[in-house]
């Protein structure tokens, strides 16, 4: 069964897509930008409380999130936001895939997830 969610506390999404998607007994997340805009470490915490948010707004943690992917606008920020984002997986760390890309907006950093919901 696959469910489109909207957590509380979700941004409303600006195109045609699901903040979250729950397939079976992994929860997807959209990849999330940063609500205001500041240093790479500024908007890496933004971007992850964010997420932190939303999934427990789903009943499940960051403990639970088995992939991300870290899209980065400029390579050399790569230090300053693993620093920031071990702080928020610590010893869960899920596997991970970072690309340096060009936005379409003026961002450093989105970040999408899957996590395992368990059902």
């Amino acid at each position: 069964m696959i469910e489109r969610l909207s957590p509380p506390g979700a941004p409303v999404p600006k195109g045609p897509y699901s903040p979250a998607v729950k397939a079976g007994g992994f929860l997807f997340l959209a990849g999330q930008v940063p609500p205001e805009k500041g240093t790479i470490q500024q908007e890496t915490h933004g971007v992850l409380t964010n997420i932190k948010n939303m999934l427990e707004g789903l009943g499940s943690s960051m403990a639970e999130v088995v992939r991300v992917g870290v899209y980065l606008a400029d390579g050399a920020d790569f230090a300053e936001m693993n620093t920031v984002y071990a702080q928020y997986f610590g010893d869960n760390k899920p596997a991970r895939t970072t690309i340096v890309c060009k936005f379409a907006a003026d961002i450093k950093i989105e970040v999408d997830c899957v996590a395992y919901s368990g059902s």
